[in-house]
């Protein structure tokens, strides 16, 4: 048997096998890149989506698509852009790109549209920029890495927002997700419809409250759930800078919802900004009475629940709170781990405070926290709150009913966190326990129902 050493360093052989290696690279794998950086759009390409919109209600999927409609007017990111949508663009009110830059066809549009009278008719186009893939998640997002990884394999930076419902995401192609982390890719992944109660009769299938919790476990995967527009905006940019204008090698989901309601605009505290990144900031104090306390925590679409929740205990029970709106527990909890084992490898420093105890660490009274997913959404910076927590959320399966319904069935309403805070302030003997009896009489709450895990 021949034995490559004991070839000569000029044999044929040698020869061939070193031409070999020179085209695949070299003799180590190495990862290289020369794709230029994409300057962060300016922010008054965002604007719009920080402003209220006064009494017209809209959800965060279609601030979305506005949002990314804002950015085709940008010339250095326009070019980049890469829509992904598997099979729902029009139920994402994204059928307007369609005309605006095209769906991508290596052979162009060979067949007339059934739309082709539409407005926004179904166009393809050999410069397409869409990429309409059809039913099938696994092909979307192997296109998403793909474009993801295009700044290392083809050395162009492309910017991929891959927008699916979101239990089609993590639930279906969680090994693809991994699989992105590992390969450094960069780009969207836009769980729409997202949440276990704002998709209205959609059930098991489409009942998403997990997603967060799936996406945590990817170390370079940056989870995020915005209630308002202005969040969104905030999180977008942010995302655009660091990828692309600093080439981070991070990926984003970001969760939307098809809930429509109105959108505050963003307030003018400078601290907003800084804690939508780091995944909390104060939304709103209710300070009247000056004599019971409790801190709400919401996230995503139950944030609107706590606020009514909160405005409810202090007009009929006199309770003043602190309404927290959490746009990430993952961030949240990733960095006070990064504080905790700091502080451990440090015994001999001044000890470091993680971002939840700069923010509750002056204020008083229990945490009541909740959002659209399963309770260990919220519990994940359980062991970093230095209060009395208590966590809710949509444990259980997905069924079909009104948001209103789905959300009392859930516990995650106002009547039913009003409830829970009332119990709560009683248990830590700030209240008689008696309010929150009344409470549950009021609200025709059961509390022989089975916990919605068993049924």
């Amino acid at each position: 048997m021949l034995n490559i050493i004991d070839l000569p360093p000029n044999s044929a052989e040698i020869k061939y096998l070193k031409e070999c290696r020179l085209k695949l690279g070299g003799n180590l794998p190495e990862r290289t890149s020369f794709a230029k950086s994409i300057k962060t759009p300016p922010v008054d390409i965002f604007s719009a989506m920080k402003e209220s919109t006064g009494k017209k209600e809209m959800s965060t999927t279609m601030i979305l698509v506005r949002m990314l409609t804002s950015l085709l007017r940008d010339k250095n990111v326009a070019p980049r852009l890469v829509p992904i949508i598997p099979d729902e663009a029009r139920t994402f009110g994204m059928e307007g790109f369609f005309q605006k830059i095209g769906i991508y066809a290596h052979e162009g549009q060979k067949y007339e549209p059934v739309d082709s009278e539409q407005l926004s008719s179904y166009r393809e186009d050999v410069k397409g920029q869409v990429l309409e893939e059809g039913i099938t998640e696994a092909g979307a997002m192997s296109s998403w890495i793909a474009a993801g990884t295009s700044y290392s394999n083809h050395d162009i930076s492309m910017i991929p927002i891959y927008i699916f419902y979101s239990m089609f995401g993590f639930q279906r192609t969680g090994d693809f997700a991994w699989a992105a982390g590992d390969n450094q890719t960069r780009g969207f992944l836009i769980g729409a419809t997202a949440g276990r109660t704002t998709l209205a009769g959609e059930g098991l299938q489409h009942g998403d409250g997990h997603s967060h919790i799936m996406s945590s476990v990817i170390p370079n995967c940056k989870s995020y759930d915005p209630t308002f527009g202005y969040e969104l905006a905030t999180i977008f940019r942010e995302g655009l800078r660091r990828m692309y204008e600093k080439q981070e090698n991070i990926f984003y989901y970001i969760t939307t919802m098809n809930e429509n309601y109105s959108h505050p605009s963003m307030p003018k505290d400078k601290n907003v900004e800084k804690g939508i990144l780091k995944g909390m900031y104060l939304f709103k104090e209710f300070e009247k009475y000056k004599k019971i306390k409790i801190q709400l925590l919401g996230s995503g679409t139950i944030l609107r629940e706590m606020i009514a929740a909160a405005e409810i205990l202090q007009k009929d029970y006199k309770i003043d709170s602190n309404v927290w709106s959490v746009t990430s527990f993952n961030e949240l909890r990733k960095e006070a781990i990064e504080v905790e084992r700091y502080n451990l490898l440090n015994p001999d420093k001044k000890p470091k405070q993680n971002y939840i105890e700069e923010c509750l660490s002056t204020t008083e009274g229990p945490v009541v926290s909740a959002s659209d997913y399963m309770r260990l959404n919220s519990d994940q910076i359980r062991p970093f709150v230095r209060k009395s927590f208590y966590s809710f959320g949509t444990d259980g399966y997905g069924r079909s009913d009104t948001r209103k319904n789905l959300r009392k069935f859930f516990e995650v309403d106002k009547e039913h966190i009003v409830t829970y805070s009332l119990s709560v302030l009683a248990k830590e003997q700030l209240i008689p326990s008696k309010y929150a009896e009344d409470a549950i009489k009021k609200y025709n709450i059961d509390p022989e129902k089975p916990i919605p895990t068993k049924l």
